[in-house]
């Protein structure tokens, strides 16, 4: 099984992460991918670069495996989010959008009524967050926002790190 990372081309905040992944040792292009997508391979972590929004590529895990009979263990998004404060954020978060009905459409995309299975590896990323934080002198701020309307909270909700 294979690790998927994409990227998108045309967001600096996910195609400055995938060039520092492709500037390490160790990677090759990878097979072709219809629909014009770029991949590269090391191990077993699959790079993919695509040009449209993450929030129109469904199904990329059983997409890889149809054009390459490779399966997916998990997919990695790099990706630009905002902060209801505004401040530049870096987070770690499952897909989704669970709170909205089916018959509701997502403002930033997505499928309504549904959110993947959350990665287990998240609760390390955060603690690895965390750490990062502190040794860098900044503020962590964890927010949460995914289930605002569906427990009827009006606003961000701000845990202090022993949260995690």
């Amino acid at each position: 099984m294979v690790l998927l990372v994409v990227a998108t081309a045309s967001d600096p905040a996910s195609i400055g992460p995938a060039a520092a992944f492709l500037a390490m040792p160790g990677w090759s292009p990878g097979p072709p991918i219809p629909e014009g997508m770029e991949s590269f391979t090391n191990g077993n972590v699959r790079l993919l670069k695509h040009e449209r929004s993450i929030v129109a590529e469904d199904d990329l895990d059983r997409r890889w495996q149809e054009a390459t009979g490779e399966a997916v263990s998990e997919v990695i998004f790099l990706s630009k989010h905002t902060a209801v404060s505004n401040r530049p954020a870096l987070t770690v978060h499952p897909i989704g959008v669970p709170h909205l009905r089916e018959d509701e459409t997502p403002p930033q995309g997505g499928r309504p009524g549904w959110a993947a299975v959350p990665d287990p590896r998240i609760g390390p990323w955060f603690r690895l967050m965390q750490k990062v934080a502190a040794d860098q002198g900044l503020v962590p701020e964890f927010e949460v926002r995914c289930f605002l309307d569906a427990f009827s909270i009006s606003e961000s909700t701000d845990f202090n790190t022993d949260c995690f």
